[in-house]
């Protein structure tokens, strides 16, 4: 069995070292710019993480040799190069029984689409899956156990991810059918995390944080069930386990961009620093775009859109949050 990994960033480059040993051939692909000399030459990368791969992995530029006779081509691109790169896998010759796995988070911002959707909008026929969960990938690395779901609508594909891609005592797998709920909470849980570390920088304390955690997930679902998804599936692996996880660690590029946030820093200076893609900041704009389309309030998410997006300070944003005017409290309707 072969599998591709199209993206050579930090999470996509800790997926190959994780499940080699599950596949006879795991090629990487990634654009000329990404691919560095150490990488190319020594399948070792150090930032924004150390990853060295085997010596077995092939890296290459080319991604009709990256997806030729590959079982599953797993998708581990930024969510703005999802739609680019689907259209350049229709060029390369991509067949239809080869299926895709998508691990980005996020919507697209101007179609406010999920990755599926993308995917399937230049790939109308293609088998696709999407892989989402609480996957911090330094802890990965370390060799730490997690678990994460795999959803698709058709369940024997789902099973066939799942078994390829499942490794014992460290990577356990569920499948799921709720294409829907899995995406949306991988994707906004992202923004609640930068909240949380925004908290975290204020010395907001532990009742802020189990406040902004409920609250937080109370949006998510709302927002996630109007759009078609099952509400319990928000509550598992790909929603609260998912949220908690990132919601809690300094190993999380949003939390990180919430910390600094929180510290008065600006957004531009941020992501300049980081060196990674925290999808969190675009998905705070994409969130917004959909309540108001929904009728829908996520005050939480809104806050974190105007602290990204808008010059107000961090006292602001928390004065805003917490003199709101006063409701009964709900998850969702």
């Amino acid at each position: 069995m072969k599998l591709t990994v199209l993206g050579p960033g930090c999470w996509g480059l800790t997926l190959a070292w994780l499940l080699t040993d599950n596949f006879d051939d795991v090629c990487i692909w990634g654009r000329t710019s990404d691919l560095s000399d150490d990488l190319k030459t020594n399948k070792h990368c150090s930032k924004p993480l150390e990853v060295q791969l085997k010596d077995s992995v092939k890296i290459t530029d080319n991604l009709s040799e990256a997806i030729d006779g590959a079982d599953i081509i797993l998708s581990v691109v930024a969510t703005g190069g999802v739609r680019p790169v689907c259209e350049q896998l229709k060029l390369a010759g991509i067949k239809e029984n080869q299926i895709i796995v998508n691990a980005s988070k996020g919507l697209e911002l101007n179609t406010l689409m999920r990755m599926s959707e993308v995917i399937k909008d230049v790939l109308p026929n293609q088998k696709l899956a999407i892989l989402s969960g609480p996957t911090l990938a330094k802890e990965v690395l370390m060799g730490k156990p997690t678990a994460a779901t795999v959803a698709c609508e058709d369940e024997e594909t789902a099973k066939y991810v799942q078994k390829a891609c499942n490794v014992p005592n460290r990577f356990r797998l569920y499948t799921n059918t709720d294409v829907i709920g899995v995406e949306l909470g991988g994707s906004l849980k992202n923004v609640i995390a930068i909240a949380s570390g925004f908290a975290h920088a204020m010395n907001l304390g532990d009742n802020c944080m189990g406040t902004l955690l409920a609250r937080g997930m109370a949006e998510i679902v709302r927002v996630s069930v109007k759009l078609g998804a099952n509400p319990s599936t928000l509550y598992g692996l790909s929603g609260m386990g998912d949220l908690i996880a990132t919601c809690s660690s300094p190993m999380s590029r949003n939390y990180t961009v919430g910390s600094l946030l929180g510290q008065g820093k600006k957004i531009d200076d941020i992501l300049a620093t980081l060196g990674s893609v925290a999808e969190g900041v675009k998905t705070s704009k994409a969130v917004c775009d959909l309540a108001k389309k929904l009728g829908e309030e996520v005050p939480v998410s809104s806050a974190i859109y105007e602290a990204v997006y808008t010059d107000i300070t961090p006292e602001q944003v928390l004065s805003k949050l917490m003199n709101r005017k006063l409701k009964k409290e709900e998850i969702y309707s």
